[in-house]
């Protein structure tokens, strides 16, 4: 081969690799906008304690841990190092809904509630609306046939009926294990 021939060769397989990556930057772009587009499902993530304005009116400073653990249930946290103090955490994370974040914190002195920090906690109403799912906006499929839509379907006398073989009992069942003799 000749030096031109060659060189022609080495500009046609370099401008064809050139072109090559070229294509792969567009695709990248493409399919990163797809992407974008299309997301997966995420399930609800529901971590920690549920604590509502109501059951919080419930404990008051002066009771026992063993009370507040009775109306509020086991803390999530617990530290070894601050052993008179507890961490109420609740989260709720949903696609298409921002975020909750809540935390209530008690501090005890001697085995007694002393103090209670808390954010704004929503009422037991209130939370329970926030975990409605959103339904679709289509409208529902019907789930009964009328009197009307059942006619087009007649009742075959031959399936009603079962058979009178099919009626017979066994009387006398073989026995489940072998019998030695």
């Amino acid at each position: 081969m000749s030096d031109l021939h060659c060189n022609r060769l080495c500009s046609t397989l370099l401008a064809l690799a050139m072109l090559g990556l070229g294509g792969c930057s567009s695709l990248d772009g493409a399919s990163t906008r797809i992407a974008g587009i299309v997301s997966p499902y995420k399930s609800d993530i529901v971590q920690g304690n549920v604590v509502t304005r109501e059951q919080l009116a419930l404990v008051k400073p002066g009771m026992q841990k063993a009370q507040v653990r009775d109306m509020l249930g086991t803390a999530l946290l617990v530290s070894v190092f601050h052993a008179d103090r507890w961490d109420y955490v609740f989260t709720l994370r949903r696609q298409g809904v921002p975020s909750q974040a809540r935390k209530v914190s008690l501090f005890f002195r001697s085995d007694v509630l002393d103090r209670i920090e808390a954010d704004d906690l929503p009422s037991e109403a209130e939370f329970v609306a926030t975990l409605q799912v959103q339904s679709s906006s289509g409208a529902k499929p019907v789930l009964e046939a009328s009197p009307e839509a059942l006619q087009k379907y007649p009742i075959s006398t031959k399936a009603a009926a079962p058979s009178a073989a099919a009626l017979v009992v066994p009387i006398d069942y073989p026995p489940l294990e072998r019998t030695r003799p």
